[in-house]
This record gives structure tokens, sequence and C-alpha cells, in this order.
């Protein structure tokens, strides 16, 4: 190989370090922030006509951040997650950028200011250099957009890379830097994260502060592993009183991932009671992961059905008419704009009534009850995160049908409606290679736990493919 190729593919590599090999690479000498964003930004600039995972990429404002990080480093006045490549997904709000929430209906009006999760990475100095994509309102596992091109997932540009923290995992997986950050309402972190093969925390209901706060909606890590959430989660889970639904302030040592299996009671879902049916290859390495968990002394049992078609379409009616909420309040052209897969469906949110909708909201209360109840034996439960592989990336979701919008998420959402910490982390690969996500689902306020059980399965899951490359 050339010396001036080999300079240059080494610098691109630097784009795939963890951020705990560049805090350490940083506090060295050995890497400066300047070269790894240049690193970052190269990746992008190499990917992203394939992928679309980016909105607001901003080179010469992250070239900046960089220099600056680069200063405190040398100056000994390091912060906690300084020089660290980090994008956010598009409706966390960052100061100076609009916030269309995926949708082409929104105007584009700059956000005053950042929400708690941006404003704690940005004052661990973390590097925010690009937003990430996201389908109309988040209500897609897709990267379908009326506003962003269509986000593709790395490992097979054919698929779809889930949704709604579409950009997040596309990004994730494709090495654009370590950190990424993503929300998730019923699943819209778990579902890319499982599908991009990268590592996804939905954190209990308040551990990490959002604004606006929402029943079931958080922010979390995405990352491509456990450790590098870790020290998100140190800096995200810091208080801010504009959620409302904020926890009190909790003493958790984020980097204190170690942990023994020994004795762990473990449920293995296989079956929600609802929804799509689990493909053999997702189910095989679902099980093949708690045989290991078993095989270093936990015990496994099944867990039984609880989900039922009421709880489900209860859920798909109290959305719709929340959809619908902003959707009608649109003139004609604007609703025009939405994407006409989420316009048709939340038009079915329309002549609900008052009662429908309290009925569907009581549903959600029946879930959250369920989900608790069936977990209650557990330390542990451990599940598919979705029941099939990426599926085409031209799709609203596996069904594509807005007449049964939710089949595919059965195995997460019950835990938002929970408030239950669940975690995605790779547990294989299909014949086609395309990754397939496990579940590891924790009792409520035990994020920790989640992660530790994440972290031992990093550990001893079968050796993982090479990251996507092109």
């Amino acid at each position: 190989m050339p010396q001036a190729l080999a300079k240059e593919t080494a610098a691109t590599e630097l784009a795939d370090l963890t951020a705990a090999d560049l805090l350490a690479a940083y506090a060295s000498k050995r890497l400066s922030p300047v070269e790894v964003m240049r690193a970052v930004l190269a990746r992008v600039e190499r990917c992203e006509p394939h992928l679309k995972a980016l909105y607001a990429l901003d080179p010469e404002g992250a070239t900046a951040q960089a220099k600056a990080s680069e200063t405190r480093w040398s100056r000994g006045k390091a912060l906690p997650l300084d020089g660290i490549p980090t994008t956010i997904k598009e409706n966390i709000a960052t100061k100076g950028t609009p916030v269309p929430l995926g949708t082409a209906a929104r105007a584009l009006d700059p956000a005053p200011e950042d929400a708690p999760p941006a404003a704690r990475l940005r004052e661990a100095g973390a590097v925010i250099f690009a937003k990430t994509t996201m389908p109309d309102y988040g209500m897609l596992s897709s990267g379908l957009s009326s506003f962003h091109p269509l986000t593709r997932n790395p490992w097979d540009l054919s698929r779809n890379p889930g949704g709604s923290s579409a950009g997040a995992g596309a990004a994730a997986a494709a090495g654009y830097g370590p950190l990424h950050l993503g929300t998730d309402i019923g699943g819209s972190i778990r579902l890319p994260a499982g599908w991009c093969g990268i590592f996804g925390l939905k954190p209990s209901l308040g551990r990490v502060p959002i604004d606006p706060p929402y029943f079931g909606r958080v922010a979390g890590p995405m990352t491509r592993t456990v450790t590098d959430a870790a020290l998100m989660m140190r800096e995200l889970s810091k208080p801010d009183d504009r959620d409302t639904m904020n926890l009190p302030p909790h003493e958790i040592d984020w980097l204190d991932l170690d942990t023994g299996l020994e004795g762990l009671r473990i449920g293995l879902l296989l079956d929600t009671g609802v929804g799509l049916e689990v493909e053999p290859a997702v189910a095989d390495a679902v099980s093949e992961a708690a045989k290991r968990f078993a095989e270093r002394g936990a015990t496994i049992q099944p867990v039984a059905p609880f989900l039922t078609r009421a709880m489900l379409e209860g859920l798909d009616r109290f959305w719709r008419q929340r959809a619908w909420a902003d959707i009608g309040d649109l003139t004609p052209a604007g609703r025009e704009k939405v994407l006409p897969y989420i316009r048709e469906w939340a038009e079915g949110g329309a002549k609900l009534s008052g009662r429908e909708v309290y009925d569907g909201m009581s549903q959600m209360l029946v879930m959250k009850s369920a989900a608790v109840a069936a977990c209650r034996p557990f330390d542990f439960v451990l599940s598919p995160v979705a029941p099939v592989p990426a599926f085409p990336a031209e799709l609203a979701s596996p069904l594509h049908d807005p007449a049964r919008p939710f089949e595919h998420i059965a195995f997460t959402v019950p835990f938002n409606m929970s408030e239950q910490p669940a975690a995605s982390v790779n547990a294989g690969y299909t014949q086609a290679g395309l990754p397939i996500g496990l579940q590891i689902v924790g009792r409520r306020f035990d994020d920790i736990g989640v992660m530790r059980m994440a972290r031992a399965f990093e550990e001893m899951r079968a050796p993982q493919r090479p990251w996507p490359a092109f």
C-alpha cells in the first residue's frame, strides 16, 4: 500500500475508536481531538451519500469545538467527555438548530436552548457535530421521513436501520464517532440498535431528564460498546428540573460494570401474546444467549405471554389521537406535507370519542401492570428486540400497513409503559449477515443492573463480525 494511502487509511480508522479509548489517547497525548474529528468527518464524507443518517452537519463548528477541547487537554483542564465526536437525534433540541421532528410540515424555527440531554453532553465537552435523522413525529420504526432523505442500514443498504432513532443507529454502526443519543417511546432506541448491531439503552423513565417529558418517553445512549454508553449515562443522568418526571438524584457508579451471574433468576420471553411471530433465526439467537447465561450459573425460566390484543389496540387508539392533535391542526396544505403513511394512520384518531381515547389510555396502564407483574419473579428478562430482522428500506414498518402499525413492537413497547430499563445488545446474525438484537430488561430503576448484564454478555457472546465498511 502506498505510504500516503496507508496514512489516510489509518486516519479514517480513528473514527472507529471507542470513547474510552479516545479519552485514554487524549490523556497520554497520543491523539488529539482535532485529528480524530477530521477522521470522523472523512468517514462521514465517504459514507453519508449512501446512508443519509445526518441532519445539520456542522464541520466548521465541529472543528472549532475540537480545537477548544485540544486546548483544555493541553492545559490539564479536560472535561469528562472532552473531544469525543457525538451526534444527537434531531428531536432533542440544540440551541440555534431547527427541530423539524422528521416532518416537512413543521416550521424550521431555531431552538432557543439545548434540551437537558444535549446540555449535559455539551457541558461534558462532547463535540456535537451533527443531528441525526428520524421519521415524521418519531412515529415509525423506520428511516422513512417527509423531511429527511431515506436513511439506510450500513449492514445492507437495501435494508432499514429502524427508528425512530434511525440516523443514530446507522451513524453508530458506520463509525461516525463513538457517541450517539436517541429517544425511545415504544422501541425507538432499541429497534435501530438491534437492527444495526449496536448497543442501545432505554433508561428507566426519568433517569435521563428530557424536555418535553411524556408518558414512556426517554433519551438514551446508542454506542458500539456498553462502556461508552456508561460514559454517556454518567453525564446524561445528572438532574435538570425542566423534566417534571425526573427521578431524584441517585449516586450510581456507571463505570462499575462487573457482575456475577451465579444464582440470577432470568426469564426468557419468546412470545408476548400478540404481534408478529418471531422468526426462527431470531428465536435461536436469543435462546443461545440465554444458554450462555445459564452456563455461568443463572437459572433460566420461561416468561408466559402477558400482552393482549386489547392492550395493543388501546395504545394504538391513544397514539393515533395524540398524533392527530398535531396533524389535524395543520392547514390542508400542511397536512399534505406529512408522510402519507403517518397521515393515514393519524386520521384514524380523528373521529374517536373521548371514551374511546380514555379506554385506550387505560389499556396503556393495564399494559404497564402486566409487564411489571410478568417480570416480578425474575432479576432480569431476556427477549428479542424485534421479531424479525431489518426490513426493506423503503417501508414504514415490517408490515407497512397503517391499520396494523405496532405488530413489531410487542417486545419493546411494554417496557416503555412499565418504565423499566431495557437494552439492546447484538446477539448474532442472520444467514444474510443482518444483526439480531437481544433485549435485556431489568426491574424498575435498575439501569446499572441492565448495563452490567449487557457488559457480561458482550464478553461471553460469539465473536462479532467486522463493522460494515463501504
